[in-house]
């Protein structure tokens, strides 16, 4: 069946198709690829299937498996190349400190709404005010268990930043003030709280669900997100506020 196969494949060509001094252009072969195709020669004796008239046939399959092993060559080189590019572009996200935080970077151009809100203490909070500041927003309620575990965080990260050059809010839509106070109070924190208590400032920031936290660059500018909590205080958080304070994004 295979020398049937073979002769129908080698039957296809055309002797007027085939250049004068084809043979010699074998000889040019790279030696590697010719003891390949020695090999695939003693598997495969084209000269018992080829008639001694028409032996310039097994001429033209060496020349087709040399072809077939330069695009092989190509392809692996393709191929390479393209691992090489994957493995440099995880070495640049490696060395940005949002990866490292699970913190979503948002897109160029994204700025923070304008807001103005009043605080536990009945004070109020003009997002005009902090400009020139890193602002960390953290949306949070007293019903939420993930809020409450990483709210001791927010307040040591607080601690070890500049206020000249870092804000931090957190803003609930509770409405309970007395019980946010017990709240605070439990936890050993404070942190100023901000009432959205018709959640326009939640839906401007597309809060979909909590604790979110949002990251305010010095010109307004949006540059990452994180849903659920996070260790705020840990050297990776604190790397994420000293890059947007440095660098502006």
């Amino acid at each position: 069946m295979l020398k049937k196969s073979a002769s129908f494949v080698l039957a296809s060509f055309r002797p007027s198709t085939y250049p004068r001094g084809y043979a010699s252009g074998l000889h040019s072969l790279r030696p590697c690829w010719t003891d390949f195709l020695s090999i695939l020669w003693g598997i495969f004796p084209l000269d018992k299937i080829c008639t001694p008239s028409k032996f310039w046939r097994r001429e033209i399959v060496f020349l087709f498996l040399s072809h077939m092993l330069t695009s092989m060559k190509q392809t692996l080189m393709a191929v390479v190349f393209s691992l090489m590019s994957i493995v440099s572009a995880d070495l640049a996200l490696a060395g940005d400190p949002f990866v490292s935080l699970k913190m979503s970077r948002l897109p160029a151009g994204s700025m923070a709404a304008p807001f103005e809100l009043a605080t536990l203490d009945g004070k109020v909070v003009k997002s005009s005010e902090l400009a020139g500041k890193v602002v960390l927003v953290n949306f949070w309620a007293t019903w939420c268990g993930p809020c409450k575990e990483e709210m001791p965080s927010l307040a040591r990260l607080q601690k070890q930043l500049d206020p000249a050059h870092f804000a931090l809010l957190t803003v609930t839509t509770d409405l309970q003030r007395h019980g946010i106070a017990h709240f605070l109070s439990q936890l050993g924190v404070s942190l100023p709280v901000l009432f959205d208590e018709d959640q326009e400032v939640s839906r401007s920031f597309m809060v979909r669900g909590l604790p979110t936290t949002i990251v305010i660059a010095r010109d307004g500018a949006l540059v990452g997100r994180a849903v659920g909590p996070r260790a705020w205080d840990s050297p990776e958080a604190v790397a994420v506020m000293r890059h947007v304070m440095e660098s502006g994004k």
